[in-house]
């Protein structure tokens, strides 16, 4: 199996933001993407639709460009014509498998500071500012990990919930973090003399999305599903890194170990959601694509909690 190279060392003004674009650049990380979304109940948060950008190649693949659906460009796709380069318009990364596709967008929902092929205007929001402005306490990181276990073990039993026939594929994988998290909580208590606080934040209302979502519409929960686990075992690693060096003297917590081999269960995963993707209509990876943006949305609420 293909194994994923070591991300390249952190630039001084290092954000939360730019690690998750640092995740993208590796073939087996998704990078959570800024994108648009729809708005979904009790988070009342309002976005654009993310625009696919259709590029129509004449003769040797040079052509103009038409956008369908309002909001920024998320991707394009090209159809050409004449010389045997015909059919249909097909999205970036199309040809590769839909986790290229997902992947695209990512790249295309950051600044460009944060990636070469970044389109998005930067933010005043705390997780895009320089990791040397934070302020991160041990009680908030606390608070962080208790958050992520309960939406991580949301997404654990909505695999194991059989609502869609495809989230078999997705059952003990490798890439579980509940029980890691169980670990670095306890830890903290003990060496710290710290009480977990109980889930009732940005983590309780992600599980709440989720769970929802995930009978609803499998696709677009897919995209969260392959956003928050591929994006943690790369810029998630390297922030975790950043912030122990702050507060706890450089400790690795469980939650950023996989005891089974990472890259190999990134390929298994990689191959599954290929895989299930191949079953959806053009319209599903659409929808699946679009939530990109809900993603990066909700899943920055949890980092703030380190900010």
């Amino acid at each position: 199996p293909h194994h994923t190279p070591p991300p390249p060392p952190l630039p001084p003004t290092t954000t939360m933001a730019s690690c998750a674009a640092l995740a993208a650049f590796a073939p087996a990380a998704a990078a959570l993407g800024a994108g648009a979304s729809r708005r979904r109940a009790n988070l009342g948060a309002s976005s654009k639709r993310v625009g696919v950008v259709v590029v129509k190649a004449h003769g040797h693949g040079h052509g103009g460009m038409e956008a369908a659906g309002g909001g920024a460009p998320a991707s394009t796709a090209t159809a050409g014509h004449g010389h045997g380069h015909g059919g249909g318009a097909r999205r970036p990364g199309e040809n590769k498998g839909f986790v290229e596709e997902m992947r695209f967008i990512a790249m295309k929902m950051h600044t460009p500071q944060q990636a070469k092929e970044g389109e998005k205007k930067a933010e005043p929001i705390p997780e895009q500012q320089p990791m040397k402005q934070w302020s991160p306490t041990k009680e908030g990181y606390l608070k962080f990990l208790v958050e992520s276990r309960v939406m991580y073990q949301a997404m654990e039993e909505i695999m194991l919930s059989g609502s869609s026939p495809m989230y078999a594929s997705f059952v003990d994988t490798g890439l579980e973090r509940t029980a890691p998290l169980a670990k670095d909580i306890a830890w903290f208590e003990e060496t710290y003399g710290m009480t977990a606080p109980t889930a009732e934040g940005a983590g309780l209302e992600y599980a709440a999305f989720l769970k929802d979502l995930s009978v609803t519409n499998p696709p677009e929960f897919i995209c969260h599903f392959y956003n928050v686990y591929f994006a943690h075992s790369a810029g998630g690693k390297m922030i975790g890194r950043k912030v122990s060096e702050m507060l706890l003297n450089g400790k690795e917590l469980e939650f950023y170990k996989w005891e089974r081999g990472l890259d190999d269960s990134l390929t298994h995963v990689k191959s599954k959601l290929n895989e299930a993707a191949e079953g959806w209509s053009r319209e599903e990876k659409d929808r699946c694509l679009e939530e990109t943006g809900k993603s990066f949305k909700l899943s920055g609420q949890l980092l703030r909690l380190l900010a």
